[in-house]
């Protein structure tokens, strides 16, 4: 898996292609929160639920179909007004993205069984044929030390770098576009 700080910037970097009126503190948390939702699964190790099983490591939790369950759910219980309005249809696509990244970068990293995208209904794991960043390892204990700041160097390459490249391309945009659409209201 990627570490929980490559899941957290990937969310805000996607969150900056979104309106300023959509966005406030609650809007990052939940999409941050989207981003890292899915390696609560880690927990089934406890509770001998194996690895490659439907609920195992990088099973359903990770799915494309969780992904939207998860992003129409949390739209539902923390947008409730907006629900059925075109900003509750770009929440809902916000943090569908933020919870979908999460299998996208897992599927990027050089360990563990690969990423269930299509379960329920296909429960294959796979992995993208180029895999550049480091697996991070399960636990926070283990994380900190020389494999921890492999992950990290990794990351800041292979998910930093794109992530700015990403944000100044959106803030790019929303500029061009506040000019184009000033120019036409004169």
């Amino acid at each position: 898996m990627a570490s929980i700080f490559g899941h957290a910037i990937t969310a805000i970097a996607l969150g900056k292609s979104f309106s300023k009126t959509m966005i406030s503190y609650k809007f990052w948390i939940l999409g941050v929160l989207c981003s890292i939702l899915p390696d609560a699964d880690v927990i089934g190790f406890s509770f001998d639920i194996k690895y490659h099983s439907f609920w195992g490591h990088r099973g359903f939790s990770h799915s494309i179909l969780f992904a939207f369950i998860l992003g129409g759910l949390v739209t539902v219980l923390f947008y409730r007004k907006q629900t059925f309005s075109f900003n509750g249809g770009l929440y809902i696509l916000f943090f569908t993205l933020c919870t979908a990244s999460h299998g996208i970068l897992d599927a990027l990293t050089t360990g563990g069984l690969g990423v269930a995208f299509f379960s329920p209904f296909n429960n294959t794991r796979y992995f993208f044929p180029w895999r550049p960043i480091q697996v991070s390892p399960i636990g926070v204990e283990r994380f900190f030390g020389e494999r921890g700041l492999k992950v990290i160097s990794s990351e800041l390459i292979w998910i930093g770098i794109p992530s700015i490249l990403y944000i100044a391309v959106a803030i790019f945009f929303k500029r061009s576009n506040r000019r184009i659409n000033g120019k036409q209201s004169h």
